[in-house]
């Protein structure tokens, strides 16, 4: 790729070496990429581009230079710009300017305490990306052309695991694998796509399949199933995302071993709000209260919750053995496409802007209030332009 031999570029990036081949690429692309799906982490977890500059985590001035070296080398864009999911990559070589108060790698790495040479995968307490992902797994991959389908399904299953509805449990040796099930490797999140005929058997006469793997950092492999079986277990980190609860959330009518838990609850204003007014039957807040709904609502002209307005009461769902933060939660994070942007000034002037209420039919409330008592809610998400809840999958 350059005049440098293999162990000095990856050395000017920050990355280990790692001699065991890539089918269709070389020990050094591999570890170019793997590296800059390191960043791509970062970006994901951060929401920005790491930096330079004291003061600031090790790691993500590590990648703030690793990223420059990259982008300051032709060879290097052109390997890893099919991943490049955040236009982190420059079509031409940028101005890479010395900042003399920069610190190189190794004198980054010499803050660490338990440093003992430059190489970033002797740090202890910080697990080898070559342990974490197994070779037989990186190997494989390759972009996803079509990750925009499997995006919604990678939110959607964060969204489960925060509101409680799915848990992350660690992988036994005997666990099975199943199309359309999440796991965790490496520290990303895995989703068995397709899993295709038995096509060999393992060395102890077990039939093994290929499958189709989508990673939510826009990647896909072919990873055999016994693999990825093995590769779950040996992570201790590695862990399986259960699907929702079988069972309705909630239920119609109360049981004799029920404990009532509350109210969903659904609120039109009469706020005369020019944006409001021109939007009234569509605008609605979206609660959950342990008392009756009505309650709710005493004083809620000087209620900056209630938009300094008097309300109508046009929906509710009774609850029994519920948690109600989580699913009040669940419901805003259903809706949150469809949050009200709007401004409303207090009675000091001062600007309010309200966070429980959405522009969105009633009819959309009512289908996501079935959708989440037979547990299918996983399966959707709110479309504005359609107004409508829509699959996830798009099939």
């Amino acid at each position: 790729m350059s005049d440098l031999t293999n162990e000095e570029i990856l050395a000017e990036l920050g990355l280990e070496a790692d001699d065991k081949p890539q089918v269709g690429r070389s020990p050094v692309e591999a570890r170019l990429i793997a590296g800059f799906e390191d960043i791509l982490r970062f970006v994901d977890q951060h929401r920005r581009t790491p930096r330079h500059g004291e003061g600031l985590d090790i790691f993500e001035r590590l990648y703030a230079e690793r990223l420059d070296r990259i982008n300051a080398n032709g060879e290097y864009r052109a390997l890893v710009k099919p991943f490049d999911r955040h236009g982190l990559i420059s079509d031409a070589a940028p101005a890479v300017a010395e900042d003399p108060a920069a610190m190189d790698d190794e004198a980054l790495l010499a803050e660490l305490q338990d440093f003992t040479s430059s190489d970033i995968s002797t740090l202890t307490h910080v697990k080898p990306r070559a342990e974490m992902i197994p070779a037989d797994d990186v190997a494989n991959r390759v972009p996803c052309a079509d990750f925009g389908t499997f995006r919604p399904l990678f939110l959607k299953v964060q969204q489960d695991l925060d509101a409680g509805l799915r848990e992350a449990r660690r992988f036994a040796r005997d666990a099975s694998i199943a199309q359309g099930e999440f796991f965790i490797l490496g520290g990303q999140v895995v989703y068995v796509d397709t899993v295709g005929e038995p096509a060999r058997r393992t060395k102890d006469d077990r039939p093994d399949s290929r499958l189709r793997v989508i990673y939510d950092n826009g990647t896909e492999s072919d990873i055999l199933l016994r693999s990825l079986q093995r590769a779950l277990y040996k992570d201790d980190a590695g862990r399986r995302i259960t699907d929702p609860d079988p069972g309705p959330l909630f239920g119609d009518s109360k049981t004799e071993n029920d404990a009532d838990s509350g109210t969903i609850y659904v609120l039109r204003s009469k706020s005369e709000h020019p944006a409001i007014a021109a939007n009234r039957e569509n605008i609605h807040k979206i609660g959950v209260t342990r008392g009756e709904a009505k309650a709710r609502i005493s004083g809620a002209e000087t209620d900056a919750t209630y938009l300094f307005a008097s309300a109508d009461v046009v929906a509710t769902y009774k609850l029994y053995n519920i948690n109600r933060s989580k699913l009040e939660n669940l419901l805003h994070r259903v809706f949150a496409r469809a949050r009200l942007d709007v401004e409303i000034p207090d009675r000091f002037g001062r600007t309010v802007r309200p966070k429980e209420w959405f522009l969105v039919p009633l009819s959309a409330i009512d289908e996501a209030v079935e959708r989440i008592r037979d547990r299918s809610i996983t399966k959707y998400v709110y479309d504005p332009g359609q107004a409508k809840l829509v699959t996830t999958t798009g099939k």
